[in-house]
């Protein structure tokens, strides 16, 4: 059986213990994982930045 491929990437992130204090009190807020809070920061300085790919629009199956 092939491995499907992952449309997400893995990485390590350092970040300091008050940054990292403030992000799960602010993930914890939006009722988010820390994971998914630092995946929000990231999208939204991206979108702000117009840094984000534009998306393709699929056609419609017939």
């Amino acid at each position: 059986m092939a491995k499907k491929e992952s449309q997400t990437k893995s990485f390590i992130l350092r970040v300091d213990a008050e940054t990292m204090n403030a992000i799960e009190a602010w993930a914890a807020d939006e009722f988010r994982s820390t994971n998914g809070q630092l995946q929000w920061i990231i999208t939204e300085a991206l979108r702000k930045a117009h840094r984000l790919p534009k998306k393709q629009k699929k056609d419609p199956e017939p």
